[in-house]
């Protein structure tokens, strides 16, 4: 692959940025034998074999700026006024029949394979043969080398691919906004995360999607609604998937075709060069590649998952198709960020307990053993490597547990976990209904009593002697845990504010910013940017007491706000 050099001139046009173009994965791996060249392949088909398809985006009528990722820009160098210049906006709204050379006939989707808690599943695609399912709406229109680093620049809602499913191929507006503002919110609570660039919709064009009733208690949409398209520009250094690994292990341990072990190992050696090639040598044999990847990719993933618990976040949807294989946050469908701390929490009707908030690494452990299971098919032959990626597998709910234990030792600012603490702690919370992000932010001013804490309570306890009691003597053991630590209040106060938000993207804050916006009014989403990229500090006054405040009751059960079918 090549060597990526660094680029310091301002990007300030599209031609600018055309000279940065570098296509790694289209260059280096298998096209469908299948693909029309002139990408015009919008209908749901079978793809056999190869790892992409050329696939040209479609796009949406009449784009409308919306919003651009302004940190994200500074950070690849492009020049702010970049993200509404018309060819700009023409390219990532999906019309790439005018973009630069350099840039034409590089259009792609990805096929992959679905897992869902461990198991594999076939009869999600149209075909029962696993060989329609992959990127039915996002397509790929980007991949280059910018300031030492490689991105790839993907369409969400860019229209229709072979991999559809009969679907229209279109994001809406609503789910657009809470991904667009997710990502970057995510990159600011320090957790790995696909970032957003721009946010355009369409002036004219609409789509029906089934969705929720105003004040609507139901558990699954009760009405149709006509929504604005929109798209969306995810960016990541590669958006390889653990579900993309599966399909061509499936593929080559069924012997499907005579090139699926060649695919397999090609795709597997592509994701070490895009996301492993700091830790792993290129010039190691294969096997042992394989092995440091698993190994790589288990603390990855363990990192990731701790973090998100740290923060309060539940990836409602962590099939392998979305976990991410360089072990990062990937597709933000139906996410949700915690109110009242619940162990259960899950904000998709669909996700089941499986995906729920506190059984994350149980689920993050299945993707990892279809991971490993996958990788097991390269290694057949080998068996001291096989052992030693059975030993990786069989590690992973261990460095699970040292990861989890590590975050609630410094979400609580101890130097050690403390577990019968933490399971005094996760009671009181229960049966005290606590706001998860106002506790953990006011435990981290080092109160003196649990007056302070009160803020985040959402049941009344003053009448409750027993639980006022039981919620001191947590406190006072929590402080004498502490002060062993011979370290100042206001020090320790700081670390733990680093690692406790006092802001996180909750649904009932988005809600307001989809409504304004189906009137062409902006101003709020512009607003959530602004603090929840900045979400461990302090903000003013104003904001304070609209952002950090306890959930409205009449907000409670609420369909579309407290619980989703579906993100579309």
């Amino acid at each position: 692959m090549k060597t990526i050099k660094e680029n310091n001139q301002t990007i300030e046009t599209l031609d600018d940025l055309s000279k940065l173009v570098d296509y790694s994965l289209v260059n280096t791996l298998n096209c469908d034998p299948q693909c029309k060249a002139n990408g015009i392949d919008h209908s749901p088909r079978q793809v056999f074999s190869g790892h992409y398809v050329l696939v040209n985006p479609t796009p949406i009528e009449e784009p409308q700026y919306i919003a651009h990722s302004k940190t994200f820009f500074k950070e690849l160098g492009f020049a702010d006024t970049l993200a509404q210049l018309p060819d700009f906006i023409s390219m990532f709204s999906g019309d790439t029949s005018n973009v630069p050379e350099s840039m034409k006939k590089k259009t792609w989707a990805c096929g992959y394979a679905l897992s869902i808690y461990g198991t594999e599943y076939y009869q999600q695609c149209p075909f029962q043969t696993g060989n329609g399912y992959g990127d039915g709406r996002a397509i790929s229109v980007l991949e280059a080398l910018i300031n030492g680093k490689r991105w790839e620049m993907q369409l969400k809602g860019g229209g229709r691919t072979p991999y559809c499913r009969g679907a229209d191929g279109r994001a809406v507006l609503r789910s657009s906004i809470r991904e667009f503002l997710a990502q970057e919110h995510m990159h600011a609570l320090n957790i790995p995360t696909s970032r957003s660039l721009s946010l355009y919709t369409s002036r004219t064009e609409k789509v029906k999607r089934p969705w929720y009733s105003d004040g609507s208690y139901s558990k699954d949409p009760d009405m149709m609604v006509s929504e604005a398209v929109a798209i969306s520009t995810r960016v990541a250094p590669s958006f390889l998937r653990v579900g993309q690994i599966e399909l061509f292990a499936r593929r080559a341990r069924k012997k499907e075709h005579p090139k699926a072990m060649e695919e397999l190992e090609k795709i597997v050696l592509h994701l070490i060069d895009r996301e492993y090639s700091d830790v792993i040598d290129k010039t190691l044999p294969i096997a042992e590649k394989i092995v440091l990847l698993a190994t790589e990719f288990c603390n990855r993933l363990t990192s990731l998952v701790s973090n998100w618990i740290r923060v309060g976040y539940c990836q409602g949807n962590f099939n392998s198709d979305n976990c991410a294989a360089g072990g990062f946050t990937l597709d933000y469908g139906p996410f949700g960020f915690l109110d009242v701390f619940d162990p259960s929490y899950q904000s998709w009707t669909g996700g089941g307990r499986h995906f729920s908030f506190l059984n994350q690494p149980a689920a993050a452990e299945r993707n990892f053993n279809s991971f490993y299971t996958a990788l097991q098919v390269l290694l057949a032959s080998d068996e001291s490597y096989l052992s030693k990626l059975e030993e990786i597998r069989n590690s992973f709910s261990k460095v699970m547990q040292i990861q989890m234990e590590k975050m609630w030792a410094s979400k609580l600012g101890l130097s050690v976990f403390d577990a019968q603490l933490w399971n005094e702690l996760e009671a009181l919370m229960i049966e005290t209904s606590v706001d998860y992000t106002i506790f953990f932010r006011e435990l981290s001013n080092i109160p003196e009593n649990i007056d302070a804490l009160k803020k985040s309570f959402y049941k009344d306890i003053n009448s409750d002697e027993n639980l006022e009691k039981h919620w001191a003597q947590w406190l006072n053991k929590w402080k004498s845990l502490i002060n062993t630590r011979n370290q100042s209040s206001e020090k320790l106060s700081q670390q733990m504010k680093l690692v406790n938000p006092k802001y996180t993207l909750r649904e009932w804050f988005l809600v307001p910013a989809y409504q304004l916006a189906k009137n062409a009014d902006y101003s709020l989403i512009h607003e959530l940017q602004e603090i929840m990229t900045n979400p461990y500090s302090e903000q003013s006054q104003e904001i304070e007491e609209k952002y950090y405040r306890l959930k409205p009751s009449q907000f409670f059960a609420v369909g579309g706000i407290s619980h989703v079918s579906c993100s579309s």
